[in-house]
């Protein structure tokens, strides 16, 4: 006897089975009862602090008395009786006077510098730098080289063409069966059910009129208005308003005459001469006419050319051209070896592979034949029995 397993339910069917969802019971509350009775509002600080009458702060200044005097002030103060004004001297100056008197004869001295100094002529510098002359040799130019001694021409010989091969296309037709279609050819099944309960979505749109607990505790209470405060009249004091201060009271205007000025008078002498601008420095130091001295150019030592430009390099002059001769390659031709015995094509896989039918799985069919169904395990398994064919004899 040989048992077969068909699964046809998924491990996601077996494993997550429905259930049916009970809802969860929800908390009523109680029903808000108010309190018999009034609240008492008393606290510790009512109790403990009473309230005592306070009077205002008496102002410990001393009253503003007046001093009202109408007489004359006739007083000295300490300044003037320790301070007295004392008759002073002008004192004579000790300033010598000036006797300097201008010299008539030119000033005509010279300083040391003049004596010491000779002006001497600037010469430029000797230059120990040698000469960019190019010397030409008088020997003729050597252009031999190793290469040209060594190298020795080969004649090449020419190259074989190779006729261009014409593409022909095959006449069989093309296999597009790949192993991947021929192996997997797909099985019939059924899907799989989604085991997810269906999403019921609740909308009420109806205006929610029971009671909340926010309802009952928060009721709405009716509120006073403000009390507006009279704001009293203002009323003007009887009598006239004294406007004297003490500065009014107790000043008195005095006589007084204008202090002079300290300061003696400016005797300026005016004089009708005219100004006489000539000074020791001008007439010692007198504008001498000077010229600004030009930069020492250095003599050019090499003189300019003075016939046309011939352009000749000592490449192009020297230089000697020669034919060129291509170098023989030593590599081998690229030409097909050609055999007129038949190509063997056998192969280890070719001679040692054994093609073997293809069995189709029983599992695939709906109801395999030659199988009878026993029983379906917990987990969704069915168990089919293979029926044995039963030979009579004869």
């Amino acid at each position: 006897m040989r048992s077969w397993c068909l699964c046809r339910i998924c491990t996601c069917g077996s494993d997550y089975r429905p259930y049916e969802i009970v809802k969860q019971p929800r908390h009523v509350p109680e029903e808000y009862k108010p309190k018999q009775g009034e609240i008492d509002l008393g606290t510790t600080y009512k109790r403990d602090f009473n309230s005592y009458q306070v009077q205002p702060v008496a102002i410990v200044r001393p009253l503003e008395r007046k001093h009202i005097k109408k007489g004359k002030l006739d007083t000295v103060p300490t300044y003037k009786d320790d301070y007295r004004a004392w008759d002073i001297q002008k004192t004579e100056l000790y300033k010598r006077e000036q006797t300097y008197s201008p010299p008539a004869v030119k000033f005509g001295n010279s300083t040391t510098f003049q004596d010491d100094y000779v002006p001497q002529e600037i010469k430029p510098r000797q230059s120990f730098r040698p000469s960019s002359v190019v010397k030409r040799s008088t020997c003729p130019f050597d252009g031999d080289t190793s290469h040209r001694l060594d190298y020795v021409p080969y004649q090449l010989e020419v190259k074989s063409s190779r006729p261009r091969e014409v593409y022909k296309p095959t006449s069989q037709p093309f296999e597009d069966l790949t192993t991947h279609r021929r192996d997997f050819q797909g099985l019939a099944g059924e899907t799989a059910k989604i085991c997810r309960p269906a999403h019921t979505r609740v909308t009420q749109r109806a205006h929610f009129e029971g009671s909340t607990e926010f309802r009952e505790s928060f009721q709405p209470w009716e509120l006073p208005p403000p009390e507006v405060r009279k704001v009293q009249e203002y009323v003007p004091p009887a009598g006239a308003m004294q406007s004297d201060s003490t500065s009014h009271l107790d000043y008195v205007p005095h006589q007084a005459t204008r202090v002079l000025p300290i300061r003696p008078l400016s005797h300026r002498s005016r004089n009708s001469d005219p100004f006489q601008g000539k000074s020791t420095t001008k007439e010692d130091f007198p504008a001498w006419e000077s010229r600004r001295q030009g930069p020492v150019k250095q003599q050019p030592q090499i003189p300019a050319p003075s016939g046309r430009f011939e352009g000749l390099s000592t490449f192009r002059c020297h230089y000697v051209p020669h034919e060129l001769v291509p170098t023989e390659s030593c590599r081998p031709l690229q030409v097909p070896v050609k055999s007129s015995a038949p190509f063997d094509d056998v192969t280890m896989y070719s001679t040692e592979y054994v093609p073997k039918r293809r069995e189709i799985c029983p599992a695939s069919c709906p109801s395999p034949p030659g199988y009878v169904f026993e029983h379906t395990d917990s987990r969704g398994h069915q168990f089919f029995r293979k029926v044995t064919p039963v030979v009579k004899a004869f």
